[in-house]
Parts: C-alpha cells; structure tokens; sequence
C-alpha cells in the first residue's frame, strides 16, 4: 500500500512538471539557484562546557548532541565536516545545504532545526546522477551503496562502475533531469546525489525531495584546487561509514600532488578548451582548479588574468576573445571529457579555420583528454603529471589523459 501510494504520487509529480515546462513558468537559472546562501544548523557559539580550542566559533549546536571537532581539510573548502558524540556527522556543503548523518539505529535528535536535512544510515540505495562522484565511491569500496545512476553503461569510463553494471548492481534510473521517478520508488531510494546540473532543472529536485527522497548537490566543480575535488571523498565516506579508508587513499594522492609541487615553471602557456556547438570557446576561470592543475605542472595558465563577473567555473567567449588570448600559447588541450574527442587537426581547424594561425597547431604541441578525464576524480594528479611531461617533452607512454592530436 506504502509503495502504491508512493506510485501514484510520482505520477501526478510527473504530470505536475509536464505541465509546468508547457506553460513556461517557474524556471530558475543555475546561477540563481547557486546564489541561495546555505541553510545552518543552528549555528550558534559552541556551549562553554565544550574545548574552545577545538570547536571553531560557528560549529551548530543540536540539542542532545555533544559536538566533538571539525574534521580538518587540507584542500577543499567548498564543504565542512563537524563530527558529534555517538557518530553523528553535520555536512555542511556551501550553498548547498547541512546534513546530519545518522547512524543505524540510532536517534534522530528530538528538536532538530527544520533546515537540516536527515540522512539515516544505511544509506546503501543511492540515486548518483554526479558522475564525478563514481570514482570516489569505487576508490573506497562503497560502490554496494550504489543502487542507482544517471549515466547508461555506456557513459562510464569508470571500469568498476562499468563491471557493477554488468551485473546488475547499479542499474540504470534515468538521467538527472528525467529520473524515473517511479524507480527511485520502487527501489526504496534512501538519497539522491546530484551534479550542478540540476539547477538546470529544479523543478526535477523539487519533485524528488516531494517523494520524500533527500538530495545532495555535488559542489565539488567549484573547488580551486584540483585536491579539493579528490577531498571530497572525505563526504562522501562520511554517509557510507568508511572515514579510515578515505583518509588513507586521501594522503596517498595528497603525497603526489606533495612531489609535483616542486615541478620548476616553464614558464609555458597552457589553454584548455573546447569548441561548443555555436561556434563559441569554452574556457575555464582563473579561479578554477583546472588553471591550478596547469600551475602545479609547471606550466602558466594563458587565460590567468581574464576578467568575468559569471558565477560558473566554465566559460564561453568569442572565438575571437579566444583568439585574442590563446594565438600565442605554447599548448593547446581540447577538453574532450565535455565534447567528442578529436584525433587530428584538420578536425580541430573543422570547428573553426581560424586555429591555423595558433602557434601551438603550427608546432604540433595541441592534444586532447580522453572521455574518462572528468570523472576520474580520484586521480587528478595523474593528469597534473601529463601535462608535466607535455610542457618538458617527456614520453607520450606515460600519459594516462592526453593524447597528440596531430
């Protein structure tokens, strides 16, 4: 009766959005959605009773809950672990919202503020419409938490995700803007893990939040350094109980990215790009962690100084802005984990004629990420060292993301 109930639900949700998106109305943009400031937990001052040295000022206080520590962070800062007696954790994710984990079967704090979203544990039937959260997952063994996902086999280039397919274990739900709502039902969806993506489309979490499913938004896109991304897996363990493994694996790329921070500058120029279907480029911001990447790998980011009041990571400028900036950079890398990847020149001057005159195309020095770039989130420092190795001449062989496109 429960799940019939559920059905119908959905199905009226559903007819509800069809007939939203006919009439037009109530559309947001993601920079708007992204603009809400992020619901606290009672964010008041730590009780004196507890250690001031260890709670920092803005810890939230949960009646019935005795706060602990804050979980330090080397690189991210897009989201904030606070840890509580009994092994309860508050995720607080930037314009995203506070969740309190709470172990299997243990309470629910009584008098919890409305704006704190619960997760009880077991969460072990998660929706992950996020790919760049797959890798994070299979790198501490949590893929079994997994039911469901956005992506066909098809799109994962993630070879666990792929193999858990084949078997069965994940199946596929629809992607993020056309869930099978119906599915997440029937399967008992405990958590729906979403990109940013979904600001696209808000009506779509609204309808899921409705069937009473919780939804976490992945920021992790928004981390300037391309560890904060990787750090990540620290919230993600925190749902599935695996916090030892995740600082373990954690250090582990932290010590990589430790060895290539001493890589000496070329004092090369790197623009990193692709070509959207208008005819426009889409580079990345200063501020993102792809121009970091390229920083750490020696080399200097060619659009560092551009100046832009938009909120996404992701940029599209004129070919001729492009043009302006890029004609002169020693290497060019065609984002493929967004578009198809291009194997030759003559498919890159297809896009636009004027890449002929590119310094980088005239000395041969353009190449391409392959598909599995974005969501290989767990070993950025892999693609740190191919640029590394591209900006010295160092040998194609040992590249795991780029290719020459010749």
């Amino acid at each position: 009766m429960k799940h019939t109930t559920k059905r119908i639900s959905a199905l009226l949700l559903a007819l509800t959005l069809l007939l939203t998106v006919m009439s037009g109305c109530g559309s947001t943009t993601p920079a708007a959605a992204g603009a809400t400031a992020a619901p606290t937990a009672a964010a008041a001052e730590v009780p004196a009773a507890e250690d001031p040295a260890a709670a920092p000022a803005d810890a939230p206080v949960i009646e019935g809950l005795t706060f602990t520590e804050e979980s330090p962070l080397k690189y991210a800062t897009v989201f904030r672990l606070f840890r509580y007696e009994g092994g309860y954790t508050l995720i607080r994710i930037d314009n995203g919202g506070d969740f309190l984990v709470v172990p299997e079967g243990a309470a629910v704090p009584a008098k919890m503020d409305s704006s704190v979203t619960v997760l009880q544990q077991p969460l072990d039937k998660i929706y992950l419409a996020a790919t760049s959260a797959m890798s994070l997952f299979a790198a501490v063994d949590a893929l079994d938490h997994i039911r469901l996902t956005g992506t066909r086999e098809s799109g994962w280039y993630i070879d666990a995700a792929v193999e858990a397919m084949q078997r069965g274990d994940i199946e596929f739900a629809g992607k993020y803007s056309e869930p099978d709502y119906e599915r997440l039902i029937d399967e008992e969806c405990d958590l729906a893990i979403e990109s940013t993506m979904i600001y696209h489309t808000p009506k779509v979490k609204e309808m899921i939040e409705d069937l009473g499913i919780p939804v976490l938004v992945d920021r992790s896109s928004y981390e300037q350094h391309p560890l904060g991304r990787t750090e990540w897996i620290k919230l993600y363990a925190a749902l599935v109980g695996k916090d030892a493994e995740a600082a373990e694996f954690f250090d582990q790329q932290a010590a990589i990215i430790t060895q290539l921070e001493g890589f000496e500058n070329t004092g090369k120029t790197v623009a990193f790009f692709f070509v959207n279907s208008d005819g426009s480029i889409v580079i990345r911001k200063p501020t993102d962690y792809i121009p970091k990447m390229i920083e750490l790998a020696g080399g200097r980011y060619a659009f560092e100084n551009f100046v832009t009041d938009q909120t996404n990571t992701s940029i599209s400028v004129t070919m001729e802005t492009f043009y302006g900036t890029a004609v002169d950079a020693d290497v060019l890398i065609y984002n493929a984990s967004i578009d198809a990847p291009i194997s030759s020149i003559n498919e890159l001057l297809a896009k636009d004629a004027l890449f002929a005159d590119f310094k980088a195309v005239q000395e041969g020095n353009v190449w391409c990420t392959g598909k599995s770039f974005y969501q290989a989130t767990d070993i950025v420092g892999e693609m740190i060292r191919d640029i590394h190795l591209v900006l010295t001449g160092g040998a194609e062989s040992d590249m795991t993301f780029l290719t020459r496109v010749s």
